[in-house]
């Protein structure tokens, strides 16, 4: 008798499964809301620790001190842990931080931390394409750091957003980033200490020779398909012809802001650093300027407000 053979049976491949959908870009809003507490803890250095940070602080806290809208209110638009807050409006300003990231506002402790004269800030968690406040209730709105450009695509809501939030007479300032940057050619091929005892002479009589040797363009250090790079001609274009007045439009230091070591030079002899800032504040008003400036600050006053009595 023939015993039957018993096959075996091979046992079935499972089914591969299906390839996951490729990652799309990252929404500011998801990026925002995951940050980690020590990059939090980090941001508010951002602006300070080198002569260069100190310098790009320097002239942003400036430019905001030249442009206070009236009204008792201010907000600041992507505000982070508040490097800037207290500086937007009048110091008798009520003033409000709105940012994305609860742990980025802990980081202020609503106190305008290491600032000459601490200023209270109300700090709202809150997105500012939709922020929770009435239109036309601040007579300084500020949206700096490039918030605009980070937003990508949805930029143009958020300055929509922005505008609205502003009462009539009230000032809007706004920080871009059309390029990668510039700096002067004839401070960079002069020795740091040159350079130091050449900016203590007056702006004016310095800024002549950095404008004949012009400007080298800085190389591009990062590539984003979702940052997003305003120019001057957008924003100058919409404002004046929606009633927006262009108060100051200022390239954020051309010159020297690039150079660590000519910085650190300057940044020795107060004399040369007062003088400094003058300088790049004289040339960063130049239109030629703004087209490269890896940041430029534009303040806008709004006109009445059609329609209201």
């Amino acid at each position: 008798m023939v015993r039957p053979v018993r096959r075996r049976s091979t046992p079935r491949k499972p089914a591969e499964p299906p390839d996951p959908e490729p990652p799309g870009p990252e929404r500011p809003h998801d990026r925002f809301l995951r940050l980690e507490p020590d990059r939090a803890a980090r941001e508010w250095t951002r602006y300070e620790g080198t002569a260069q940070r100190d310098l790009f602080r320097d002239l942003r806290a400036r430019f905001l001190g030249r442009h206070r809208g009236s009204g008792s209110w201010s907000l600041d638009v992507g505000a982070g842990p508040g490097r800037f807050t207290g500086r937007v409006g009048t110091p008798g300003s009520r003033h409000v931080a709105l940012d994305l990231s609860r742990k980025m506002l802990e980081q202020s402790a609503g106190e305008g931390r290491g600032e000459e004269a601490p200023v209270r800030s109300d700090r709202v968690v809150g997105d500012g394409l939709h922020p929770p406040f009435e239109d036309g209730h601040f007579g300084t709105v500020a949206v700096l750091g490039n918030t605009l450009g980070f937003e990508g695509d949805a930029g143009p809501g958020l300055l929509v957003a922005a505008e609205r939030l502003v009462g009539a007479g009230g000032v809007l300032i706004v920080e871009i980033a059309p390029g990668a940057g510039e700096r002067s050619r004839y401070l960079g091929r002069l020795p740091a200490g040159a350079v130091r005892r050449l900016v203590a002479a007056p702006a004016g009589a310095v800024a002549p020779r950095v404008q004949r040797e012009g400007y080298a363009a800085e190389p591009v250090r990062h590539r984003s398909t979702t940052f997003r790079r305003w120019t001057v001609g957008e924003l100058r274009r919409r404002w004046e012809s929606t009633g927006w007045a262009i108060r100051e439009t200022m390239a954020v230091a051309p010159a020297l802001g690039a150079d660590p070591e000519r910085l650190s030079a300057v940044a020795a002899d107060p004399k040369a650093w007062s003088r400094l800032t003058e300088l790049e504040e004289l040339l960063g008003r130049e239109p030629e300027r703004w087209r490269r400036a890896a940041a430029v600050l534009v303040a806008a006053r709004r006109g009445p407000v059609p329609g209201a009595r």
